[in-house]
């Protein structure tokens, strides 16, 4: 177990068990490293395709902010957010025609990780694709829109390396900082299932960040 930490800025950097290249975050959640850099190629070939079909565009909150990641959905529900506040739709807003289908690499990578962080049987039916522009980031949220919070949250980061913050409080206190790279994989539920989580910072080491994330949201 490695000791409690702090970085250069002042946050919590803190993991509780480490085994190979899997670091577990608090109960229920791990971060797996590297795990999905084997198929990286090949998840963003389809990224490619999916946004062809549903392009990236910049949702607003029901506040009416313009988020600054722009976002587009695959599988049969989407993640959307406007005036009217957040929720899952069978169609995408802009196109009023079904999400593109989930593409099977997405799902086939959401289970293998699941099961290793020991959630069995994971087929994710809903993927929210998050594209992050230097300066994009995404504000403390809980997931917590889909209909059976049984399942886990599996997140799978590509590209620029970002600053990914997680912790049972809408603040800093108690949680931790970590950076994720190109390939890593984040899957979490159980007692950590409605933790906090944002992405605070996106690293200049490559032109973009792409992130999948993949729930079981009907």
């Amino acid at each position: 177990m490695r000791p409690a930490a702090h970085d250069r800025e002042g946050h919590l950097v803190r993991t509780l068990f480490e085994l190979d290249d899997d670091v577990a975050l608090a109960p229920g959640a791990w971060w797996l490293r590297g795990f999905a850099r084997a198929m990286a190629g090949t998840l963003l070939a389809e990224i490619d395709q999916l946004a062809a079909a549903a392009p990236f565009r910049h949702m607003t909150t029901p506040g009416g902010k313009l988020m600054s990641a722009a976002m587009t959905s695959a599988g049969a529900l989407g993640w959307v957010s406007d005036r009217a506040g957040y929720r899952y739709s069978p169609v995408d807003p802009r196109s009023g025609a079904p999400w593109p289908p989930m593409p099977d690499p997405f799902a086939l990578l959401a289970g293998r990780a699941a099961e290793r962080a020991g959630y069995a049987a994971f087929v994710p039916d809903s993927c929210l694709v998050n594209l992050y522009e230097q300066g994009a980031r995404m504000g403390v949220h809980q997931d917590r829109d889909e209909r059976d919070l049984s399942h886990p949250i599996v997140s799978v980061s590509l590209g620029a390396s970002a600053r990914f913050t997680f912790g049972p409080a809408r603040g800093a206190t108690g949680g931790l900082a970590v950076e994720l790279s190109h390939g890593d994989v984040v899957v979490w539920g159980g007692a950590s299932r409605l933790y906090f989580h944002a992405v605070t910072r996106v690293r200049d080491d490559a032109p973009r960040r792409l992130n999948l994330t993949l729930r079981r949201a009907g």
